[in-house]
Formats: structure tokens, sequence, C-alpha cells
């Protein structure tokens, strides 16, 4: 099965950040092969082309499983106990994937739930990164991207995610940050919880 997006100029400006950076559809190609490279995770391009007017599309592989965004609102977080050891599991695998994803230096353009896909296999979940076209890759990682993909990913509201969730997500996220402090990585979850809740 295959993903077709389009991509369009949308102002004056896009024309001369393509001219200095790529376009839309090139960027987005070349951060997947490079997430991919690093073992994570992103749709693979299968082709694509020019349209009139500046457009650009891109055929891509399908991602199997749902928005991570699609999963929390469908496991509530009280219910029975396999529904409950489902959404721990889902919320621990995320922490660790993202915080692998942020540990090799890649910071996601728009990391908000809808962006991340799930997929339950056997007994394991296993995720792929969609929309990936403003990625970058810095190291060391600047904690201002850290904190802007932390805040993006808390996004929702209280009612589906719960300052449990938030925190059992954020343990599994820091064990693979090795290099930040424990200061650092307090901080960060409590300034990303803040500017969700606030953002609202």
């Amino acid at each position: 099965m295959l993903y077709h997006k389009e991509y369009r100029r949308k102002s004056p400006l896009q024309i001369l950040e393509d001219l200095y950076r790529g376009s839309r559809a090139t960027r987005a190609r070349h951060n997947a092969e490079a997430l991919l490279l690093a073992g994570i995770d992103a749709p693979a391009t299968v082709g694509g082309g020019k349209l009139p007017g500046g457009r650009e599309y891109l055929f891509t592989s399908a991602a199997p499983g749902e928005g991570v965004d699609h999963w929390l609102r469908r496991v509530p977080g009280a219910g029975a106990a396999e529904t409950l050891r489902q959404r721990r599991q889902l919320l621990c695998a995320l922490g660790t994937f993202i915080g692998r994803v942020h540990a090799t230096g890649f910071i996601h353009g728009d990391l908000r739930p809808d962006n991340i896909i799930a997929a339950l296999q056997g007994e394991q979940f296993h995720f792929t990164l969609l929309n990936n076209e403003r990625n970058t890759r810095k190291s060391p990682t600047p904690g201002r991207l850290l904190l802007r993909n932390l805040t993006q990913l808390n996004q929702l509201p209280p009612a589906v995610l719960s300052r449990t969730d938030r925190m059992r997500f954020f343990s599994s996220w820091r064990r693979q940050m090795r290099d930040l402090s424990t200061i650092e990585a307090n901080v960060l979850a409590r300034e990303a919880y803040q500017l969700a809740m606030r953002q609202l």
C-alpha cells in the first residue's frame, strides 16, 4: 500500500528557502533516509515528481498501525487489567523510541502524537515517524529543541493523557538520554507539561 503526499509552495519566502535548503519534498525524502539509516522507522520513498506551479509529490510506503493519539483515546486509563497493561506498555515503548530518536541527534519538525504511528506486532510496539520534512539533526541536541518536541507530544488533554501517563513516558525517555543531568531532565519535563497545558 502506498501513501501520496503533495507539497505546495505557500509563499515567496518558501521559494527562497527551497533554493537554500532544498524543496520540502527533497527534505522529506532525505530526512526519512537519514532516519532509516539510523535504524529509526520512517516511510520509505517509492517515487515522486514535479507538478505545475512549483508543486511536488512523493509516493511513500504506508506505515502499518495507527497514530499514537488514536491508541491513547481508544485505550483509556481505567478499565480491564489487560487494557491497562497495554496502555502502559505503549507509553513505555513510546518513551524509549522517542528517547532513542533524540539521543541519536534527531529533532522532529512537528512531533504531535498523530505524526507517530504505533503498531502492535506480537507483544511489542513498533513506531514510525511521519511528516519528516522539517526534521533537523544536531549533536549535542539543544535543550530548546528537545523542549519543543516534548511540548508537542504533551498536547493531549488530561482526560486522554494523565500525569501518571506522562511520567511513565518521560521515565522511559529519560533512560535513553544519558547526557542529560537529572536537573536538566526534570526542568524539561516540567516546562514541557506547563507549556502544553497553556497551549491546549
